[in-house]
């Protein structure tokens, strides 16, 4: 894999997201990271799931910062190439958002995707 592909897999985290982690992760038991992964369906064809998770699996890519670990299988990656991981407060509420240069549509829930 050449140098252009391994930085198009890269996935970011931003310091909003590391901190939003560590704090959900130091409140729950066990758990040592957040599990972000693709899977088909939702309103625009793939949708992002999030879980907190306590051990790391053979195909998982790590990203870390600050303390947090987010983990990504091999293939959700391939979708998920480029992105930033954000975690967002506003007035529409509190949200983990994916900033993915591959989707070419998007959903209003913020959690669904095609490309």
């Amino acid at each position: 894999m050449g140098a252009d592909a391994k930085t198009a897999m890269k996935v970011e985290m931003t310091e909003s997201a590391a901190k939003r982690i560590s704090k959900i992760v130091s409140e729950e038991p066990g758990k040592t990271a957040l599990r972000v992964a693709v899977e088909g369906g939702g309103c625009s064809g793939f949708s992002y799931k999030f879980d907190l998770v306590d051990a790391r699996n053979d195909d998982d890519v790590a990203i870390e910062r600050d303390g947090a670990t987010i983990l990504i299988d091999d293939i959700s990656l391939i979708y998920m190439g480029g992105s930033v991981i954000d975690f967002v407060d506003d007035l529409m509420g509190q949200s983990f958002q994916i900033r993915n240069p591959n989707a070419v549509a998007s959903c209003g829930c913020g959690t669904s995707f095609s490309i």
